[in-house]
């Protein structure tokens, strides 16, 4: 019986198992059509698809335990992941769904695109400006208390340098909080971590990845939608691919997270139960310090008659 050899998603060997082995992997979900496969005789590790009609046909059953299969042998050859894959790893029907692991240059124009809507939007900017309001008021303190012992140390601290100490803490908050969403839009997930939860992520209009540069400069952009009384943010309400004014500036949009994979059969358009938790509690946040603001104004009012 023929032995194959098969790589997982952290770039592991494993096998040998058999042909039907791997057809029964294959039909559970657990082999995507680019992992790579090898077997002796073959020159070189073969996508699954280009090999597929060599396996022996059998009835899809649960996949064999992972740590059944022991390591491949040193006999597989050695550029076995010099080229791009993708595998699903095996994981429990109760597990959250997970991008497929493959190259940044890897896009799939062939089929559906799930644009993110204006409400899934604000929910991922909610849990993001959560994140960097804790990450600024740390970084802020320590940065602010650094420069307010240099400048103690220096002879004292007038108003002058607790102005200016305010304006460089402000200054290094836009950057830091500009390198945030670089950092994560130029990751493998494409996203912010609020955008993770909410299962979306931002691309350049043709699919493919945004550049760190284009994802810093695409958060000073989002001030110009702001600006004009927040009509740049409710632009994704009424434009064709849903995007916003700094959208159109920059060249991207806001998709599902398998839009532009291979599988786009995933993507959802519904809220998601994560979604509406998220603009719930923001609302309620939001009536609150509506009815705190009117509160301190009455007071105000009242204190002075």
């Amino acid at each position: 019986m023929t032995q194959w050899y098969y790589s997982d998603y952290q770039r592991n060997r494993h096998g040998p198992v058999s042909g039907a082995d791997l057809a029964m992997l294959h039909a559970n979900g657990q082999l995507a059509d680019d992992t790579l496969v090898w077997r002796e005789g073959l020159a070189q590790w073969q996508p699954w698809h280009a090999v597929a009609g060599e396996m022996v046909a059998a009835t899809p059953q649960p996949a064999p335990a992972r740590a059944s299969f022991a390591t491949a042998s040193t006999d597989a050859p050695a550029d076995a992941f010099a080229g791009p894959y993708t595998v699903a790893e095996p994981r429990s029907p109760y597990a959250p769904p997970r991008a497929p692991v493959q190259r940044a240059a890897d896009v799939y124009l062939d089929g559906e695109v799930v644009y993110a809507g204006f409400w899934k939007r604000v929910a991922a900017n909610l849990i993001d400006s959560v994140i960097i309001g804790l990450l600024g008021m740390v970084i802020g303190a320590a940065i602010g208390g650094l420069l307010g012992a240099a400048f103690g140390l220096g002879g004292g601290l007038d108003t002058g340098g607790a102005v200016a100490i305010q304006g460089i803490v402000q200054l290094l908050s836009l950057v830091l909080t500009a390198s945030y969403y670089g950092w994560f839009y130029t990751s493998v997930q494409q996203a912010t971590p609020g955008k993770m939860a909410i299962g979306i992520k931002v691309v350049r209009s043709d699919g493919e990845g945004c550049s760190f540069w284009r994802g810093f400069g695409r958060y000073f952009a989002m001030f110009l939608s702001g600006v004009i009384l927040c009509i740049g943010f409710l632009m994704a309400a009424f434009t064709a691919r849903k995007q916003c004014l700094h959208d159109m500036i920059c060249d991207t949009v806001v998709v599902d997270r398998w839009a532009f994979t291979a599988y786009p059969d995933q993507q959802r358009e519904e809220l998601g139960t994560l979604t509406v938790v998220v603009l719930v509690l923001g609302g309620l946040l939001f009536v609150g310090l509506v009815l705190v603001l009117m509160a301190g104004l009455a007071a105000i009012a009242g204190a002075g008659r």
